[in-house]
């Protein structure tokens, strides 16, 4: 496990136990009803924070899949001092209208020591992807976009479309499903997809100059079960096949156009309260 990894899960397992030690406090006071934790007159910041396990390949276009801890985070509500509000305070998973929120991702390092049949090929290091995201969501339905930049392994932009429908066949359980747009810039195709002259000389695949543009298109479920109004669980499963230059490279011909993840998170609404 990545120094990196560690850190992630280390900082959500701080947030977790944070959130469990005001858990005590919310509850007693009613956190809807007035005077509670989300109806407080003052400044309120309230987000959602998740932990969890999960698999995905390796790295972008590979064959193999690693197991290892998972996150979310996601901004809910916030209220000024002037009363200007903005966000949902709903339950757990859920909120309506036009909202920005984080957008993260993260990508296991390529080690070509472990792969053989890569060899002449870079190592990558891991790398984490930050952004910011912008949808509007309904009871039904949902469409979003996100942009993020890879820090430490890829250092280029990525890009998500999305869309959802929605279903709640249940008070606690909400479904959702639809597709999924991926997109790349140079770095980051020819970080993943790419073989230099250099690379060729030293190994057996052939020199690819990688593009950036649409790299996947795929599909995501995604269901989340409320316990409370606090707590809630959310798993997740995608497929998405690569595309363009990223499915012609000759590193993908060697792993494999569809990737597929899966992951389950316990996800906390905390709110801060000021």
């Amino acid at each position: 496990m990545s120094y990196a990894t560690k850190n992630l899960i280390a900082a959500a397992v701080a947030g977790l136990a944070l959130s469990g030690a005001t858990f005590a406090q919310e509850t007693s006071a009613g956190v809807f009803d007035a005077g509670g934790a989300l109806d407080a007159a003052n400044p309120d910041v309230v987000v959602t924070l998740g932990l969890g396990v999960g698999t995905a390949p390796a790295f972008p276009g590979w064959d193999d899949y690693d197991l290892g801890a998972t996150g979310t985070f996601r901004f809910d509500f916030v209220r000024f001092p002037n009363g200007f509000t903005w966000g949902s305070l709903g339950s757990v998973g859920y909120r309506e209208g036009f909202g920005l929120y984080g957008s993260a991702g993260f990508i296991g390092e390529r080690n070509i020591a472990d792969y053989p049949e890569l060899a002449g090929l870079d190592d990558v290091d891991w790398t984490l992807e930050l952004g910011i995201g912008a949808g509007y969501e309904a009871r039904n339905y949902r469409a979003f976009g996100d942009i993020r930049y890879g820090f430490n392994g890829h250092e280029g932009f990525v890009g998500t479309l999305g869309a959802d429908w929605v279903t709640r066949p249940t008070d606690a359980l909400t479904v959702s499903l639809g597709p999924r747009i991926g997109f790349g810039d140079n770095t980051y195709s020819s970080t993943y997809f790419g073989v230099t002259p250099a690379n060729a000389a030293g190994g057996s695949l052939p020199v690819f100059d990688a593009s950036g543009g649409l790299v996947s298109a795929g599909i995501e479920l995604k269901s989340t079960y409320q316990f409370n109004e606090l707590w809630g669980v959310e798993g997740r499963a995608s497929w998405n096949r690569l595309l363009n230059d990223a499915a012609d490279s000759p590193i993908t011909q060697l792993g494999s156009a569809d990737q597929y993840r899966v992951s389950i998170n316990l996800i906390r609404r905390i709110s801060l309260n000021f």
